[in-house]
């Protein structure tokens, strides 16, 4: 009896750092750049270590170039974990940057990772999701392999009416974050890898996948929003978003952020995010039996093997398809 070809499932992690997030909500303290890298990146290499596990860590550009985060940033490449892009601000209305603006960002950003990582990122993905088809011509005019910005959900709406409610942002300030993930119609979107129609070469789209049929999210963030009602709700819901990518045969990619390892004992000011209340213990042991699971259903890769392992059958998605 031939045994199953077990699907391959990608795993990553926005390395937002705290002022990224302070910045997003308008918190005028960000300027002074906060950071807890320091805390996060041992404790998440530690935690990846004891399962031999390699991801993708999309680095902002604005960290790398602080003096103070080079070692730590190092740490992630010599411990071979694949190292992204991720834009130098952390602006998640990158769409509506023009394109030398957009020029410059990953330029700059590029320039930044690179010094601090001895890597040069060869993957993207943009702030908040945002993505537009000038930074997708941009990317491959950069030479980028693929992307992974789209996020095909019909919850955007929301999530971003649930962001504006809680954020000390002006009414100019909310109309730049008017796109904050997405619209409505982003649920219309594949949950497959595949290829925009761009020059000198096609970039891979790998989307951050959602369960598929419903579109519903489960990246880790949104499992320990659900594990704070109930933990056997939030690993039931997973177990039941992974069965229903392998009975559709979809490659799931999971994405994580550094929030879904640090809990309100390990940073006090950003608590009007969810799962917050959460000590750092907890959330560890949920990303442990979170993981368990996805290794249990998948084969794990990084994001650039999962953009290799595409077919190149020749299609493409032309951008007038964005």
């Amino acid at each position: 009896m031939t045994a199953t070809k077990r699907l391959l499932g990608s795993l990553s992690l926005d390395l937002d750092n705290k002022w990224s997030y302070l910045k997003t909500h308008g918190d005028a303290i960000w300027e002074s750049f906060p950071s807890y890298l320091d805390l996060v990146v041992p404790r998440v290499l530690a935690f990846l270590k004891e399962r031999n596990l390699t991801i993708t860590f999309f680095i902002v550009g604005q960290d790398a170039a602080l003096p103070q985060h080079r070692e730590v940033l190092r740490s992630l490449a010599e411990a071979g974990h694949e190292i992204g892009n991720h834009s130098f601000h952390h602006e998640p209305w990158l769409h509506l940057y023009s394109e030398q603006q957009i020029e410059e960002e990953l330029a700059k950003a590029e320039e930044s990772i690179e010094s601090a990582t001895g890597v040069r990122p060869t993957g993207f993905r943009g702030p908040g999701f945002s993505v537009s088809p000038m930074v997708l011509r941009v990317l491959a005019k950069r030479g980028y392999r693929y992307d992974a910005s789209t996020f095909p959900t019909f919850l955007g709406p929301l999530a971003r009416a649930y962001y504006f409610a809680t954020s000390k942002l002006s009414p100019e300030e909310k109309a730049k974050r008017k796109m904050l993930f997405g619209k409505f119609r982003e649920g219309l979107r594949t949950l497959r890898p595949y290829r925009w129609r761009t020059s000198p070469k096609p970039v891979v789209e790998i989307p951050v996948t959602t369960v598929p049929i419903f579109k519903v999210p489960f990246h880790v963030s949104y499992l320990i929003y659900l594990a704070c009602y109930s933990r056997f709700l939030a690993v039931s819901y997973f177990h039941w978003a992974l069965i229903m990518c392998r009975l559709t045969n979809v490659q799931p990619s999971l994405l994580l952020h550094p929030l879904d390892f640090l809990g309100g004992d390990d940073t006090s000011d950003l608590g009007y995010f969810p799962g917050m209340s959460m000590s750092g213990p907890r959330k560890l042991e949920l990303c442990a039996a979170f993981f368990d699971l996805f290794c249990r259903h998948f084969t794990p890769v990084t994001m650039r093997q999962h953009a290799e392992s595409l077919p190149d059958d020749g299609r493409t998605v032309p951008l007038s398809r964005f």
